[in-house]
This record gives C-alpha cells, structure tokens and sequence, in this order.
C-alpha cells in the first residue's frame, strides 16, 4: 500500500512518531476491513467501518482517532491529486465524555513530596523527580528526556520539548530548583557510569530513568504518603495547572507553560469546585 506509507512517511516530517505510529495502526485496521488500500475507499464502506468499530466496542477516543487518522489521509490525497474529495470528512464523531483531570489538593501534594524525602541518592533524586513534575507541570516523557542543559539553575528556568518536539520554557519555583539543584550538582554523579547521555534523571545502573521506573517512584510516595486517590505522574500536571488557575493565574499563561497548542485543552484544566465558586462569589461579589 504505497498510498498509506507515502502519506506516512509525510507525516513524520510535521507529526510526533507517536502520533505517527498510532495512525499506521489506525491505517493497517481499516485495511483490513476494506481487504485492501483505504485509497479508493467510499463514504458508504467507510461508514460500514466506523459501525464495525461501535460494534467491537472500541472506546469513544480510540473510534474519534481512527477517523481522524482517515480524514488526514485522504486530505493528503487531495493535496496530491490522487482524489478530489474526502470520503471521511462526513463520518460522526462519536460523543466523548467530559472527564474532569484527577488532582490532589495543596496539602496532598505536601504529603506526596514529605513522603519522598531523605537522605539517600534516590530519596534525593526522587524527590527531585515530584518536585520537578508539580513545579514545572512536566509531561512524564519531557521529565525522564530532559537534558542536563535544558535545565538552567542559575536562570531557574527548565527548557522541555513536548509534543511535536515542540521546545518550552517554564520558570521553577523555588523549591523545585532547590530539589533539583542538590540532585544535578551532588547526588547525579553518584548514579552516573557514563551511560546516561546526559539525561537529567538515571537509575541505580546510570542508565536514563524509564517511565516505568518513574510511575513506580510515585507510586511509593503515593503509598508512604497513606493517599487513597490514584496519582499517576500525569497526576501532578493536571494538579500543577489546576493550582495555578485557581491560584488566579492567567489562562493563556498556563496554556504557554503546559504546552498546550490548543487553548479548549488548557480550559479543561478551570474545573473547580463548588465550595471554592461560592468563596469567590462571597468574597469579591459587592452584593454577595
């Protein structure tokens, strides 16, 4: 199918390989279904795949991404003369439900971080890691890649390069720098064999902290810290924004530190509860 790797292989030009990948999966299933090339593919027999994917029970995301990956495709077809028109443009999306982000409340996250403290290297390193996560709002991937010169102590600043390879800036506070500072200047080049290429983080053999390895270290702070909620280093970045709006924080701001192309992502983030509403409304309101 030279139609499906020649759109492929444009996409890794402009498209993360994650994105890429999953779209040669999506490609590959519809493949399947047709018995050959989407590329002559017809609105009725892609609406007959849309259907097969409802009937196996695919999650709403996985069935909005399928036709996405399609619509792309035939976009890319358009663009170079193979068709002159998108068999998927008119396929229904299927409702996802709005799920609000978990997060953990001011004092969780103290919890979370006391419950990590030590005097060991990898007490100090995973402490680092926490306070890396909820004071820079970091993606998982972006803190284990991070590079010893994206991290700028004097500056205290971090540079991260998110999805896309998409390059950001966001300020550490204080106690992130702090955390982080002790580990890169005295506690990294304990773990470092000359195997970490530079990376920020390393494991007990100086290779580069996995994300397994990184779930697994909130995890045991979750655990110390005797929290019940499920924290998940996607945990802290949703806390990390959530934090900062509530906090009065400009939308456009948070946007800029969480990387965020689309502000509609960023604005899933201004969720706050009731309680919180009516302060506000009772404090600032003149007629409250």
């Amino acid at each position: 199918m030279k139609d499906v790797e020649s759109y492929l292989a444009l996409s890794a030009t402009r498209l993360a390989p994650k994105t890429v990948d999953a779209y040669r999966r999506d490609l590959a299933d519809v493949s399947d279904f047709l018995h050959g090339s989407p590329g002559n593919a017809t609105a009725d027999e892609l609406a007959g795949y849309v259907a097969s994917l409802r009937a196996r029970g695919l999650a709403a995301t996985t069935i909005a991404r399928r036709i996405a990956a399609l619509r792309s495709f035939y976009r890319h077809q358009m663009l170079i003369g193979a068709r002159t028109d998108n068999p998927a443009a008119d396929l229904d999306l299927p409702r996802r439900a709005k799920t609000l982000p978990r997060t953990l409340s001011p004092g969780e996250v103290e919890r979370l971080i006391e419950a990590a403290t030590g005097t060991t290297p990898r007490a100090l390193r995973d402490r680092a890691l926490i306070e890396l996560l909820y004071g820079a709002g970091l993606r998982v991937s972006e803190a284990i890649g991070l590079d010893k010169a994206a991290v700028d102590l004097d500056g205290r600043l971090v540079r991260a390069f998110g999805k896309g390879s998409k390059e950001r800036v966001v300020p550490l506070g204080r106690r992130a720098l702090g955390a982080v500072a002790l580990y890169v200047r005295e506690i990294r080049p304990r773990f470092d064999r000359g195997k970490g290429r530079g990376i920020v983080f390393l494991n007990a053999r100086g290779t580069p902290l996995s994300r397994v390895g990184a779930w697994g270290i909130i995890k045991r702070a979750t655990r110390l810290a005797g929290l019940t909620k499920h924290v998940t280093p996607h945990t802290l970045r949703h806390t990390f924004a959530t934090h900062l709006l509530e906090g009065g924080a400009d939308l456009r701001a948070v946007q800029e530190m969480l990387g965020h192309a689309d502000l509609a992502t960023t604005q899933l983030y201004t969720h706050v509860d009731r309680d919180y509403l009516r302060t506000v409304h009772k404090t600032y309101h003149p007629r409250a």
